[in-house]
Parts: structure tokens; sequence; C-alpha cells
């Protein structure tokens, strides 16, 4: 079944299965088919995410069990919409309450659970023990303190206990124990400082978080406990299909993604479901395309999440927003320079351990030929020089398309490298390109290559590099190609028109629970690029290196997101509302420092440089203590907001219309200034949003700031979806002509199957273009002389869905006539119904 539009919502504690059957209507009434639900599975206690997978074959007594989930169906089926499940194969929670990591620690290899996670058993330090780096400081520190102890738990069997946590004994462990070293010695685990996971760790984890360990979905008995709920859930049709988390973090992703596939289709012909529509989180960089041959339906909406951002921007803005932030930040002009200095530091930070599991596995292969420090180099110069997440080498196969990026790589490599160690670059090159290797395991050296790569890519890219970079922050965000600035029309079609012909029913995303910015504070920020040399000039003139603690690059970032998230019904003189704003801001501030690693970072806090920056930011919105500041930047705001707004508008609409599924993330069906987690989770009042009422477009136009011209958008477009599933789903993708002297900032083009069609067009670029009273409605002028060529037979009466009338269309219409009440058109042969 392939949904006509989702709406992900986030399930936890505060916001349970019953909290969401209570919305059903509202839900329905905008327009969606389905929820798209975070993982249901039962987690952490508190979990807010529901990634931290506690046991995966059953679901969440804090969102209301299975009965709960059973409920929220029943609820959501009565008025026509259905679920989709986030399934999260790749890891679970690292705690003694996960009932299958517990086993394997109290019971090492020898436990039945044992090969199911991504465990090193082949250690060179004497019997084989599990890394546990959960210790405030080291062992001797912790042993002397007498903060570890024997206790029973709630079984009577003895455990260890330190602070909140508790490990399990070893069969017999606790008897004649002696000293607490000696018992320890016995365990088989090695309990250690947090501070040595990334140097010394044994098990894979999940990025570089020691409280989550990684799942070897190639185990058959893992494969099967994992997805035991999912698969039993489709089957009973309580859902429709699944959403796979972080799928590069598999061992074989291609392989993983065929084998659920067949299962999935195999349980549709034995209940007589529909086929599953099945997309998973994957992460397309560099021009690279989902590979064909998996199975799936499309990826989780990053890439086309990127490609309207791109849309937005204006490239003639690029070298003076570049030359800007280089000045102030002194930081690299370019961002492939500041992601090589990034991906080299986190191999080294947080993944030496895994990088010499990975050196030992082609030590293997490549034996005396290359020296293991030699290899370890090179690697590393390697992991840092992919340029995508990952290649999907696996068992004896490695495609071309892989052999070519990795070719790619050693060239790089033979140039960035150790003069002294160019020579070994070839080898080592030739070992990875030969998989029937007669040495060691070639597929298992690849994996370890391969599952390190795309780590080393989140880390340092999104979770580094995007911190450090502070061109235009609305470029910076999961999934983006930072180095393409901006996309012209004729590029978003061809993007367009190779989805419609390889994915047509992939999701499209304009915010996550994962986004760094919130869609419409990127799509403000948008119009910082068509007004380069205006904020160039602001920053200049207001960023003074010897004023403040804070660098000048911190500040120039925090002005950024000031003037991106400033909310709409915010006025300066609302103080408990500037208040509530700067402490938002303050929480993404803390988390950017961190990241970015460059002034503070979560493993070593820098409290006097993180409370400068927080009193930095209180004092100037807060406090309103820097009022000349601030006055220029509620200026600047007042002058980018209409413009934003009318990119969100666009923004919306492409994703309604253009091939695949539609997603929206929760709050989004209004306007969406959320920053960077815990920020984009906040509570979302559903029960105001179903009370706004629809109205007539020029009074949603005059009150477009509080956001229901948006949902009146979704409303009607989603309407449409309804009405004419096929058109949407099948039709034709053909780009519009645009003639006249503003066709650079018109995007417009036609979906059609059969005697069903619709015409979209929307504006980008508009900053010129939009008036100075602060609405939405565009300069008289503005589009003067542009105008459309429709190629074709088109009926003369057509139906305007967002103005709500039929209208008479022309083979050349003016966009002066299609914008003149609202700055997005969508026309259709399809009646309103």
């Amino acid at each position: 079944m392939i949904p006509r539009a989702t709406l992900r919502l986030q399930f936890h504690r505060g916001f349970g299965f019953a909290e969401g059957a209570a919305h059903a209507d509202y839900f329905a009434r905008l327009g969606i088919s389905h929820v798209y639900a975070s993982p249901i599975a039962v987690a952490r206690p508190g979990s807010l995410h529901g990634y931290d997978v506690l046991d995966p074959t059953a679901v969440n007594p804090e969102l209301g069990g299975e009965e709960g989930l059973l409920s929220l169906t029943r609820a959501l089926r009565a008025v026509g919409v259905g679920l989709i499940l986030d399934v999260v194969p790749n890891h679970m929670a690292a705690d003694t309450r996960n009932r299958w990591w517990r086993d394997v620690l109290r019971r090492g290899r020898a436990s039945r659970h044992a090969e199911w996670f991504d465990i090193d058993w082949e250690t060179t330090e004497g019997p084989a023990k599990i890394l546990l780096p959960v210790l405030g400081r080291p062992l001797s520190e912790v042993i002397e303190a007498g903060e570890l102890s024997v206790v029973r738990d709630d079984r009577g069997r003895p455990e260890l206990r330190y602070f909140e946590n508790a490990f399990p004994l070893c069969d017999g462990g606790a008897e004649g124990r002696g000293s607490l070293a000696n018992l320890l010695a016995r365990q088989h685990y090695r309990l250690a400082s947090w501070r040595v996971a990334g140097d010394r760790i044994n098990w894979r984890r999940f990025f570089d978080i020691n409280e989550l360990v990684c799942l070897r979905m190639e185990q058959p008995e893992a494969f099967e406990a994992v997805h035991a709920l999912p698969l039993r859930l489709y089957a009973e049709g309580v859902v429709d299909g699944l959403r796979i988390d972080h799928v590069d973090g598999l061992t074989d992703p291609a392989g993983y993604c065929r084998q659920l596939r067949e299962r999935l289709d195999l349980l549709a012909r034995e209940h007589g479901r529909p086929r599953a529509w099945l997309v998973v989180e994957k992460i397309l960089l560099k021009g690279e395309t989902l590979p064909k041959d998996w199975g799936c339906d499309g990826t989780t909406g990053y890439d086309f999440m990127d490609e309207v951002s791109a849309l937005q921007h204006d490239p003639a803005g690029e070298a003076t927003l570049t030359k800007s932030w280089t000045r102030v930040s002194r930081r690299p002009a370019g961002f492939a320079d500041e992601e090589l200095m990034a991906r080299r530091e986190i191999v080294a930070r947080s993944f030496s351990a895994q990088l010499e599991a990975c050196g030992t596995s082609w030590q293997a292969i490549v034996a005396d030929l290359i020296p293991r420090p030699t290899l370890r180099r090179l690697l590393t110069e390697f992991l840092a020089h992919v340029p995508v997440y990952r290649t999907y080498g696996a068992g004896k196969l490695l495609s071309d398309h892989d052999s070519e990026i990795l070719r790619e790589v050693a060239g790089k490599v033979a140039k960035s490298c150790l003069a002294t160690d160019r020579w070994a670059v070839e080898p080592l090159l030739e070992a990875m390109l030969t998989p029937d290797s007669k040495r060691g395991s070639w597929p298992r050296a690849m994996a370890r290559f391969q599952q390190l790569s795309a780590p080393v890519a989140a880390k340092s890219v999104e979770d580094t590099g995007f911190y450090r970079y502070g061109r235009l922050l609305s470029r910076n965000d999961v999934g983006f190609d930072i180095e393409t600035f901006a996309l012209d029309a004729d590029a978003f079609h061809a993007r367009m028109e190779r989805r419609r012909a390889d994915y047509p029913h992939t999701m499209l995303a304009t915010a996550t629970h994962d986004h760094k910015r919130g869609e419409d504070v990127r799509a403000r920020l948008a119009v910082v690029s068509e007004l380069a040399a205006e904020w160039a000039g602001l920053v200049s003139h207001w960023i003074d290196p010897t004023s403040s603690l804070v660098s000048p690059g911190d500040q120039a970032m925090l002005l950024q997101m000031i003037v991106g998230a400033w909310p709409l019904d915010l006025d300066r003189g609302d103080e408990a509302g500037r208040r509530a704003f700067a402490e938002r801001l303050c929480g993404w501030q803390q988390k950017a420092l961190r990241e970015a690693k460059l002034e503070s970072d979560w493993a070593a806090v820098n409290e006097p440089y993180e409370e400068a920056a927080r009193t930095f930011t209180m004092r100037l919105v807060a406090e309103a203590a820097m009022p000349d500041l601030l006055d220029d930047l509620l200026a600047f705001v007042r002058r980018i907001a209409p413009a934003g707004a009318v990119n969100g508008l666009a923004q919306c609409l492409l994703k309604l219309t253009v091939p695949g599924v539609p997603d929206l993330y929760q709050g989004a069906d209004l306007w969406d200034f959320s920053l960077v987690d815990p920020d984009n989770r906040r509570p979302v009042d559903f029960a105001a949003r179903a009370t706004m009422q629809d109205a007539p477009l020029p009074e949603l136009m005059t009150h477009w700031r509080d956001g229901r011209i948006k949902q009146a958008l979704i409303r009607r477009t989603l309407s449409l979806r309804r009405r004419a599933p096929r058109l949407f789903a099948e039709g034709r993708y053909r780009a519009v002509e645009v003639e006249g002297p503003s066709r650079d900032s018109v995007v417009a083009f036609l979906r059609q199957t059969g005697e069903e069609w619709l015409l979209v067009a929307v504006p980008r670029v508009v900053a010129p273009m939009m008036p100075e009273e602060g609405n939405l409605a565009f300069r008289p002028d503005a589009w003067s002389g542009t105008s459309l060529r429709l190629a074709g037979d088109f009926p003369k009466q057509v139906h305007d869905i967002l103005r709500g009338r039929s209208m008479e269309l022309s083979p050349q219409p003016g966009l002066g006539v299609l914008w003149n009440e609202s700055p997005v058109a969508l026309l259709s042969s399809v009646s309103p119904g």
C-alpha cells in the first residue's frame, strides 16, 4: 500500500498511543493517509525517541502497550488513516535491562545471543571480555572509593552495583570471591572509564555512543527476533509499511533489504494484504542513488529536503557569503577542507579501536607486505576521503560502481598521505578490489571498513563540520550536500524526473526529528543568499573579535539563528517571549559548541566559554542589553520574513505535488521554526490546530503569520491527492517552459495521467519581488512580462485548487495572474468534488 501522505509522530511517555488516538480526526481532516510512528518497541524508561531499544519483541508499555497500539489503530482506521512503523535493526541499548545484552554479560560467548551483537571476541589481551566503558574514573579509583558493591537482584541473584548500574555476575562468579578485583577478573566483561571507549572498546557502537550496541542482522536468529513484532503487526493488518532506521550501519544493507522485502511479500500473499511500503533511512551524497535491486520503495527523504532547499538559494550570494564567513571566522573558505580535518580527527578521537579491528582484518589479507602502522595511517586516509557514506561490498561481490569509488579514493590518498606511505596505497587498493583473496576474510575486512566509513561520515560531517562551517546555516542539515550552494529550476526538474523514473513512491521530507533547523527556518535563511552583501555588512559591523570572549565564528552563527528562527508572533517589547526564545537559542548553542569540538566538547566541557556564550545570547535577546544590534537584527527579520514565508509555502507545495510520498513532521502543518533536538521534539498542540478555521484565501493572506495559510495549503492539496490518487502515484512529470525577464525565478511543472492533470507554479529567490508592507503579495509589477508556455491542449476552464474556484487558463498564462491572490499556484483538471 502506497501512502498518500504521512504524518510523523514522536511517541513517548508524555505522548502515547491514547494521545495520538485523541487527535485522529484532525489527522484525517489534514488529509494524510498514514501516521508514521517513531519506534514503538520497549525502550529505556523515559526515552523521548525510542531508538534506545531494550526489547524489540514487545510494544512499549510507556506508550500504552500492545492494547494501546491496537486502540490507536482502530481510532485511525475509523477515519481512514493507516500506520507506518519505524524499525531499528542496527542497534539496541547497551543496558542490563536489555535481557539479550545482560545474558551476554553473564555468559560471555556461551550466550545464545553472543553472535547477535557485533562484538570483537578475537582479542590479543587475554581471555575475550566485553569492555564496558561505564565508569566515571579509572577502575582502580572506583574500587578504592568503594563505589562498587555486590548486591542481590529482585530474584535473589548476586549482581555488581555501580550507582544506578547493575551488572550480572557469571554463574558461580560470586562464590568464594575474595577481593573485588578477583571477582571482576572472573567476569566476561571488563569495567573501564568512559574516556577510554574510543581507544579500547571491542564492540561496535551506534556512531560513538557508548549506550548503544550494534546488532548483526546477518545472523538469522537475530533477524527473526528483531523483526518478529513488526512482521506480525503487518500480517495482522495493524501496520501497512516499515521505515528502516540507519540501514548503512548493517553489514550488508542490500541483502538485508532484499530479505525483508521477501518476508513482507510472502506475508502479503499469505494474509491477503496489500504490498507493504518499505523505505530506508539512507543519506545520498555526491549524486549517489539508491540501488534499484534493494527492493525498497525509496529513502526517508533527506535527498528531497536537500534539493528543495538548494532550489531556494541564490547562487549570486555564494561568493560574498563565503568571503564574509572566512573573514569573520578565520576558518576555511571551502567545506571540503573543514570536512577533511574533521574526518581525521573523528577517526582518531572516536574510532581508534574500530580502526584497529579494521586494520587487523586487512592485515590478515596483506600479511607482512604492509606494516601495521602504515596500514593504520592509510586506512585513516581512505576513511577521510570516501565521498559517500559507504560502499556495499558483501560476500565475494564488489560492484563496478564501488570499485570506481575506491579507486577515486586511492587517488586522493596517494596525494594526501605521508610521502613515505605512498608505496603502500596501490597494494592496499588491490586488496580492497580483490574479493576472492586467498588470505584472511575479505568479507569481514570490507564489512569492518564499510561499517566504520558510515559513522565517520556522520560524525565528521553532520555532527562536527556542519557546526564549524557557518557560511549560511540553511545549507547545513542532515543529508545535505553543503558544497552545492544552489540549484536552478532546470537542475531541480532533472532530479524530480529521475525520482519519478527510479523511485516514484519514495518519501519526501522537509523536516524530521533529526533536523538541525526547522523547514521554515531554512526557508527564511535562504533569503539571506539574496541579500548577501547586506548581511555581510551587518556581520562585519557588529562582530568585533575583541569585544567578547565568544569567538567571532560562534557569534556569526548565533546571529543567523536569531534572524532565521525569530518567531513571527514575538514582538520586541515582549520580555517574557524574548526570554523564552533566548533559552531555546541557548539550548541550540550549547549543543552546537560541543558538537563543533572547537571551544567546548561533550568529552571536555569548557564551562567558562559556554557561560560566556550563554551570557552573550541572553544579554542580546532576553535582556535587550545590546539594543542597537537587536534592532538591526529585527529590522533584517522584518525584511526577509515575508520572502521566507513565500519560500516556506513553495517548499510545502512542491513536497506535496512532485513525485513521491510527502511526509509532514509533527507541528510542521503550521510554521516550523524549531531548532535542533530536543527543541524539534517539543510537544505539539494538536487540539489548538484542530480548532483553526479555514477561510477564504484573502483572509489567510492577511493573517499569514498565524500559519493557517500553510495549513490550508496542505489540506487543499492533500484533498486533491485523495481525489486523484493515480495522478500523483503514476502521473508523468514535465517541466513547463517559462518566458520573460523573471524566468529564472519560476519553477513550474505538469503532472499528467490520462485525462487528469495538474499544473504547479512556485517562485524562487523572490526578495526583490516583495513589497515593503510586510505581506505575502508580490509587487504589482513584479512578474510583468513573465509567463508560462503550455504545450498541448488544455481546457479553458480549470480548477484553482488553492483559491477554490474555476478560472480560465490561456496557453500562455502570466505569473501575475496566477499569483495575484497567492504566492503559489495549483491548477488541475480534477474538480474539487
